[in-house]
């Protein structure tokens, strides 16, 4: 991963367990297959982010944008999704198993057959998310 002048250039598939991206700015990043195991990316800016397939186990996106993200097939499980911005977020089939997502917007997200079991959904509106009856 390098750093230039605020942004990052991170390859999909790139090992980045317990990174410290606090802020980070990734509109439209291609993290696909990334693992990001226990990593920090509060407050950061993943709005149009491809994360299918990411392992984002453990890691803290508190108050992080990830409008219009694609988390599908995500792992998320025991992730801290407090306060983030999940608006027209695609979660299709992602694990958020144990997963906090308090007070997190999920306006028009898609959680078509996510694993939600165990999630704290404290504050949550979910009748304004697509999810077709799989929740």
């Amino acid at each position: 991963m390098e750093r230039r002048a605020g942004r990052y250039n991170i390859k999909p598939g790139e090992h980045l367990s317990g990174a410290d991206l606090r802020g980070a700015w990734l509109p439209d990043a291609a993290l696909e297959f990334a693992n990001l195991y226990g990593a920090n990316l509060s407050e950061a800016h993943l709005n149009g982010a491809q994360l299918m397939r990411a392992n984002l186990t453990d890691v803290i996106l508190w108050r992080a944008n990830l409008e219009y993200a694609d988390l599908t097939d995500a792992n998320l499980r025991n992730a801290n999704l407090r306060g983030a911005n999940l608006t027209n977020a695609n979660l299709t089939r992602a694990n958020l198993l144990g997963a906090n997502l308090e007070g997190a917007n999920v306006t028009n997200a898609n959680f078509y057959s996510a694993d939600l079991s165990g999630a704290n959904l404290t504050g949550v509106d979910l009748k304004s998310a697509f999810n077709s009856g799989y929740i």
